[in-house]
């Protein structure tokens, strides 16, 4: 070094009286680097602009048992809606052709079954059902390939919607009385669908996944003379795959439907859809047909990293089976309490917001794919429920309770309120009444214009048995449907009304 120039703190030495390469072990690679060619800048490293420019956990990672359970354990909500939607397809895809399964609720594959009155207070396949409407059901499948035509009948005045759920339970469509959708030919593909739109069919709907779930709902009044005059119109709704279109309506008459065996169920509550043994083996396979949504790419890096791990250690597995089996008890199990469900809408009861456009809220698909699946937007729909009377008190059947509106839900559709269990199923009873509402055309309003219903186990009086809905002698809940909801039920300025044990 020939030339050294020193000041009080430091000395320097010019690059070009040295050997540059000896710089590396002192600046580091990036700093040499720029200054062996002349450049005094600071280097940049690139900043990730999207989501494939950010690395993910590199396959063989060590992992602890410990990691192994939280990432566990957040895929098992994240994934319990998709796998309940998996399993339930694979049941539904038994079916040779439309029918019923144990007899009560429909059941179809690449179509549509449906009831021709309301659903048999004793399924135990679906939780939550209600006495409101005329269902449908149905699985359409391989939609990339073989899209699928349905038939929108003209109903008049009376409401109807059909809702369309992809299989993360999101609703992609907006069919329905209050959508005014004419009446006509429509067809729902999937993505990579690139065949020509034939003529006669309105509009395309296009799904996220290439399996889709749909449930027709057709109100009707609780009187023998409207059950009648729906049967023309229910026999007109129909799904059926492209290759049958001939751009005339079909008919089908509803009322002669094959029964098939119910899904075997262990208890009173609905039929087990999630089995938390076999959850990490079905959740591969899932992750792989459900693309994930913008954000979540990171989630299914992840959560795929642990599973890869998985099939190739046994005790990583063994650790995920059994972190499963207590994330279903200790997390999934409490959401069958409405306190878990949703936020509060006043006076004890709970609401969702989100319902049927969940997104990235993972917390309430779980809670509603575990206590009440397949809810309508929340613009289609308001559901409110609570577990409680206004004082915060477990319902229970060996009280009476009175339910008083002050003002009914405002509804451009209808309005009820439904009674269930402890597992959300109907509770029987000699009056094989099971909800109230717009449906009913003898319930006896309060003279200042409120509502007083009443729950319990006894009948209230004769002079209330018309506003009485019978409950179990144990512990009940209420659940109150508001389909087409005003915007007061929607911004919740309109309150549900309040419940009061009056013995």
């Amino acid at each position: 070094m020939s030339k050294e120039l020193c000041d009080t703190n430091r000395c320097h030495y010019r690059v070009g009286d040295i050997d540059r390469r000896s710089l590396i072990p002192l600046l580091g690679a990036g700093t040499a680097f720029l200054m062996l060619s002349g450049k005094a800048l600071a280097q940049q490293v690139p900043i990730p602009t999207t989501a494939a420019q950010v690395p993910g956990p590199p396959s063989g990672s060590a992992m602890t048992t410990a990691y192994v359970q939280s990432v566990g354990r957040a895929a098992y909500l994240w994934g319990y809606a998709l796998v309940n939607m998996a399993n339930r397809h694979a049941d539904f895809k038994k079916a040779p052709e439309p029918g019923l399964i144990g007899g009560v609720v429909p059941v179809a594959h690449n179509a549509v079954a449906m009831l021709t009155g309301y659903i048999s207070p004793d399924q135990r396949i679906i939780a939550c059902a209600n006495q409101d409407v005329a269902y449908g059901a149905g699985f359409l499948d391989n939609l990339d390939n073989a899209p699928i035509v349905f038939q929108v009948p003209d109903f008049g005045d009376r409401f109807w919607v059909y809702a369309l759920y992809d299989m993360r339970t999101d609703q992609l469509s907006n069919i329905g009385k209050q959508y005014g959708t004419k009446p006509g030919l429509y067809m729902v593909a999937a993505p990579n669908w690139k065949g020509e739109t034939p003529k006669g069919i309105t509009a395309v709907l296009r799904s996220s996944t290439t399996v889709v779930f749909v449930i027709p709902r057709v109100f009707m009044d609780d009187t023998p003379e409207d059950h009648a005059a729906i049967q023309p119109l229910l026999n007109q709704i129909a799904f059926y795959p492209l290759s049958r279109f001939d751009g005339q309506m079909k008919t089908v008459d509803w009322s002669k439907l094959p029964h098939y065996p119910a899904p075997k169920s262990s208890g009173a509550g609905e039929v087990q859809w999630v089995k938390p043994d076999t959850f990490f083996d079905e959740l591969p396979a899932m992750m792989k047909s459900v693309p994930p949504l913008p954000g979540e790419e990171a989630l299914y890096a992840s959560i795929g990293s642990v599973l890869d791990a998985a099939a190739k250690d046994p005790t990583i597995k063994k650790t995920l089976t059994e972190t499963a089996v207590a994330a279903d008890r200790e997390m999934i199990l409490p959401f069958l309490q409405w306190r878990y469900n949703g936020r509060s809408a006043g006076n004890g009861w709970n609401s969702p917001v989100n319902n049927a456009e969940w997104g990235t809220d993972y917390l309430n698909r779980t809670a509603t794919a575990k206590s009440n699946m397949f809810d309508n937007l929340p613009t289609e729909t308001k559901y409110i429920y609570t577990d409680d009377d206004s004082s915060g008190k477990q319902l229970n059947g060996q009280n009476t309770y009175a339910v008083t509106f002050d003002k009914v839900p405002p509804v451009k559709g209808f309005w009820s309120l439904t009674l269930y269990n402890d597992v959300h199923f109907f509770n029987p009873n000699p009056l094989k009444r099971y909800s109230l509402g717009t449906k009913n055309k003898n319930l006896k309003f309060n003279a200042d214009g409120s509502l007083t219903l009443y729950a319990g186990a006894k009948s209230p009086g004769t002079d209330k048995e018309s506003n009485w809905l019978p409950a179990p002698e144990g512990t009940f809940s209420l659940y109150i449907r508001a389909y087409w909801p005003d915007k007061a039920i929607i911004d919740a300025t309109w309150e549900p009304p309040t419940i009061k044990m009056i013995n």
